[in-house]
């Protein structure tokens, strides 16, 4: 292979294919234009100036570009972020957030160095539904708000971007749908004067780009256990969203990502993003799904142009961005909804065939993201409920059969199934201690002890026949069962 044969095979998609560059670079136009009111919305969540949103949302999006485990994601400023600080700087001002940032994101690299990404595996497909469903739910949800109370050109105008986006795409796909609807709805707004709520009016642009420096607190002990709560606090809602949300697109894409130099990566943004004065943030499921599913990009270069074009936008053409339509916007994001909502997975079809747990993990997931608006906490609780209608799934697959030799002098219990602290609960009242006779013989050679539990129940069975004058041997365990049971057996006693 020569010299420039190699070197070509090192450069990045998007430079070998101008297909991929077009798309990426107009993925990463149209995530700006839908960043703008979004940021500068989670920035009054936050009680700071729309500016500081947006410079959080730029340094979020170029640095997660760069160190980021997931390609084609977007993180920048979110609304679970802001509603964690929020307290913080209402409390104690503008500094204790911005060091409470930077705290959070070496929060994230060390939670990341720990693998806690690895916990990813124990989130349940009935969990992740419910997360993507609700997701869905929470955008649609967020732009309510912008269609009550509007003038009536508002209705037309988002009905007329919905279109735009459903039936373009037939006629060509070379330009983001999306990225159509806001131009053709700007023109049409500005040329016929049509007065409806713009950009402009969520908040002022910013003038010029951010300057790094320190956070103006005092670098004390007392400064620090103010910060720390909500900064692991910030930490723990930031990976659990940016993970979700990629193993989100690792499903849509066909990809794997590197879910542990994700969340180093998501340290390594929110520490940056702290040091040039920003609100922090993490993955946007939204502007995810605007660059992934609906514009189709698939590499790096889409996230970095995102907030770089974020900046570009509010600085060089401020006062063309503000005269945007928020109808346009509006319409981007419904469409976004429906094409993250699985509709496949509320299907009557497809309910008559789930089992009634897994119906109840997704419906329980999605409540309490929808109630609370907070994925975590849905999440945690999806997950909690999964574990508790697996354990009982799987509790009742212990089985004990009794079988008593020919002479009667001999019985033999049979057990099957896995043996824990659910399963375990019951196995005492399962044999028959005063008939049967001198001698029971438990045989676990078709089941697997797990817990303590399950040893203090079968000491427990071995009391009852002794009390009895009978003898128990158990036999089958197999060699994880029996290091187990060696180990505490008869040394779990004072439980009974």
């Amino acid at each position: 292979m020569t010299p420039a044969a190699r070197l070509r095979g090192l450069k990045p998609d998007w430079l070998n294919n101008p297909k991929v560059w077009r798309t990426e670079v107009l993925a990463g136009l149209v995530v700006a234009l839908a960043l703008i009111p979004e940021a500068i919305s989670f920035s009054i969540i936050a009680g700071v100036d729309p500016a500081i949103g947006l410079f959080a949302s730029f340094t979020m999006a170029v640095t997660i570009a760069v160190v980021g485990g997931r390609r084609a994601m977007i993180s920048a400023a979110t609304g679970a972020v802001a509603l964690v600080i929020a307290p913080l700087n209402r409390e104690h001002g503008f500094g204790h957030l911005v060091a409470a940032v930077i705290l959070a994101g070496v929060f994230q690299i060390v939670l990341g160095a720990l693998g806690v990404a690895r916990l990813m595996r124990f989130i349940p497909r009935s969990v992740m539904v419910g997360f993507v469903n609700s997701l869905a739910i929470l955008i649609f949800m967020a732009q309510v708000p912008e269609m009550r109370n509007v003038p009536w050109a508002v209705y037309p105008l988002i009905t007329a971007g919905l279109a735009l986006m459903v039936f373009f795409p037939r006629v060509t796909t070379v330009i983001p749908a999306p990225l159509v609807s806001i131009v053709v709805l700007t023109v049409v707004t500005v040329a016929a004067g049509i007065a409806v709520p713009t950009v402009g009016d969520k908040g002022a642009l910013p003038s010029s780009l951010p300057v790094p420096g320190l956070p103006d607190v005092p670098f004390t002990l007392d400064t620090l256990t103010t910060i720390a709560p909500y900064a692991f606090a910030m930490a723990l809602v930031g990976l659990m969203e940016s993970l979700m949300t990629a193993k989100l697109v690792d499903d849509i894409t066909d990809t794997h990502s590197d879910k542990t130099r994700e969340s180093v990566g998501q340290g390594v943004a929110n520490i940056v993003t702290g040091f040039f004065g920003g609100m922090g943030g993490c993955a946007m499921i939204g502007q995810t799904m605007i660059n992934v599913k609906v514009s189709g990009a698939r590499t790096r270069l889409s996230t970095f142009l995102a907030g770089a074009f974020l900046m570009v936008l509010c600085i060089v053409f401020g006062p063309v961005v503000s005269d945007i339509p928020m109808a346009a916007l509006v319409a981007v994001m419904v469409m976004v909804s429906f094409a993250t909502f699985d509709w496949h997975s509320v299907a009557p079809k497809t309910l008559r065939r789930m089992p009634a747990g897994e119906i109840t993990v997704m419906v329980v997931t999605v409540a309490c993201v929808v109630a609370t608006h907070n994925l975590a906490i849905g999440v945690v609780a999806g997950s909690i409920t999964a574990m508790v209608v697996f354990a009982k799934r799987v509790a009742h697959l212990a089985e004990v059969t009794a079988v008593t030799d020919p002479d009667g002098t001999t019985v033999v219990y049979r057990v099957t199934g896995e043996l824990f602290f659910a399963s375990s609960n019951d196995l005492v009242g399962r044999f028959d201690y005063a008939g049967d006779p001198a001698k029971v013989v438990i045989d676990l050679s078709s089941a697997h002890i797990w817990d303590a539990s399950s040893v203090a129940a079968l000491d427990a069975i071995e009391a009852k026949y002794g009390q009895r004058g009978k003898t128990v041997e158990i036999t089958g365990l197999n060699d994880p069962s029996a290091r187990l049971h060696d180990k505490l057996s008869g040394e779990l006693a004072a439980g009974h």
